[in-house]
């Protein structure tokens, strides 16, 4: 997310940065595929469809790393090599986690319309180590070459951002667990659990997020009242504070990332990685202070927010 320019958050005096502080890590931000996983319908091997395409892929083939699904090729521009295949071995699809549409799934980020020169740095910060939290992009940023490193960003830089996220504020959700891939999903008890100080994101449909079906987007379960704790965390301070960098309505600028619209879990796990160290580089350094003694409940507040505005 780079620099998010969190001004407010700054102004609720935070007071200075201190070495000794430090949020506990919200591991719901953090989805890890679960080891145990609930008894499942086995895949009857039968091609997939999805609504409004021609085209049908099997699992096997939905799931190739090197040759993902592109159910709408009519809905975006050509797609570099990069993107489409990668280079077998060291480097996967852009598309199979990011999907042709840029904008990925909750365990991803969302790219869609970001400045070019922005993305093109997170990969030479991932390459640098400056940049931590992802092993698959890790590999992937020592791999590439600055011919691929710049057609991708180009090609993610060229969409545009779209509704993605819808935000819902609740109590309780249904229990999920989280699949393979690193996919939160809905267990298959269809019990319900108390929210609590957490955010769940699931597919708005389940078999159209597995099949890797840029279609359908995600809920993104709050708990009541983050919404309005967010917006005055993030327009405390004057001149609507975040939106000072990152544009009217924090819809980005031609240097810095759109915050409006963005996947709430995915904003949580930057400020915390920002505030534990685990994110550097230099579009992150303006950051450092302003996130310092930030306790999830704020990100959550924060991201929460942010994830409800329209990008």
């Amino acid at each position: 997310m780079g620099r998010i320019a969190l001004g407010a958050l700054g102004a609720l005096a935070f007071g200075a940065a201190s070495a000794a502080w430090a949020a506990d890590k919200p591991d719901w931000a953090f989805p890890v595929t679960d080891k145990v996983q609930p008894t499942m319908v086995p895949d009857d091997g039968k091609p997939k469809t999805a609504p409004g395409s021609s085209r049908s892929y099997t699992r096997a083939q939905i799931e190739d790393l090197y040759n993902p699904p592109d159910w709408y090729p009519d809905q975006h521009p050509a797609m570099p090599t990069v993107v489409s295949n990668g280079r077998a071995p060291e480097i996967r699809a852009c598309i199979a986690c990011h999907l042709p549409t840029g904008t990925g799934h909750t365990e991803s980020a969302n790219m869609a319309g970001l400045p070019a020169a922005y993305l093109m740095q997170q990969v030479e910060d991932y390459k640098t180590g400056a940049r931590k939290g992802s092993g698959s992009m890790l590999a992937i940023a020592k791999a590439i070459t600055p011919e691929e490193n710049k057609a991708a960003a180009d090609y993610f830089a060229s969409l545009k951002p779209r509704v993605w996220i819808r935000v819902m504020e609740t109590d309780t959700v249904l229990k999920t667990y989280v699949a393979a891939g690193n996919k939160r999903a809905i267990h298959p008890d269809h019990v319900f659990e108390p929210l609590a100080n957490r955010i769940i994101e699931v597919g708005e449909n389940e078999n159209r997020l597995f099949n890797r079906d840029p279609g359908s987007g995600f809920v993104a379960f709050v708990p009541k009242g983050s919404v309005a704790k967010g917006k005055a965390l993030v327009e405390a301070g004057g001149a609507q504070a975040c939106a000072s960098c990152h544009g009217e309505g924090n819809k980005g600028t031609k240097d810095l990332p759109g915050l409006a619209g963005r996947t709430p879990t995915y904003i949580v796990r930057q400020l915390f990685m920002i505030q534990n160290g685990e994110r550097a580089g230099m579009n992150v350094e303006p950051m450092k202070a302003i996130v310092a003694k930030l306790t999830v409940d704020d990100m959550l507040n924060v991201a929460a927010y942010l994830g409800s505005l329209e990008p």
